[in-house]
């Protein structure tokens, strides 16, 4: 009797609930403004991670000028998806920088006050983003509102850096 009832009545439930059998996916994409490269991918499936897409994005988000691979933390990951999400946007982030070699670090530092000596970037825990369709503001705002991490905003070079290090913004 009870399954004939719930044969009946699970249609009728809200799709939030009659939902909890679909595939919840974390999907990201990108564009990296020096390589001009794209990639478009789910990283996690129901709440773990997909190692080959973690590979491709590793890969994409590697020191364009050494070529030199680390490990993007999941947790940026699920970062800017959380505040591509929170933005009501699924647009694309335009890759300013990302993982940054010792060396490629070290160079920018010799060029510019605004690098850090112990970046995020080295740790593959940073990222240097905007996100078609929202202004770079909003999307400073919207991370900072999170409280996941540093936040920093380039109003200049119009782009936001994100990382998984302790709150703070500048």
């Amino acid at each position: 009797m009870m399954a004939a009832l719930a044969a009946v009545f699970t249609p009728l439930l809200p799709a939030s609930v009659n939902s909890a059998t679909a595939l919840e996916e974390r999907r990201l994409s990108f564009y990296h403004t020096h390589t001009r490269e794209t990639l478009n991918v789910t990283y996690a499936v129901n709440g773990e991670y997909v190692d080959s897409a973690l590979a491709q994005i590793n890969e994409f988000l590697s020191d364009f000028r050494t070529g030199d691979v680390e490990l993007v933390d999941p947790e940026l990951l699920d970062l800017i998806h959380d505040v591509r999400e929170s933005l009501n946007s699924s647009a694309t982030f335009e890759i300013i920088s990302a993982y940054r070699s010792p060396k490629t670090n070290e160079m920018l530092r010799s060029q510019s006050s605004g690098v850090a000596r112990n970046s995020q970037h080295v740790l593959g825990k940073a990222i240097d983003v905007r996100l078609r369709g929202i202004e770079t503001s909003r999307l400073r705002d919207t991370a900072i509102e999170l409280q996941r991490g540093g936040v920093g905003y380039y109003a200049q070079s119009n782009f936001v850096h994100l990382d998984t290090g302790r709150v703070r913004r500048w």
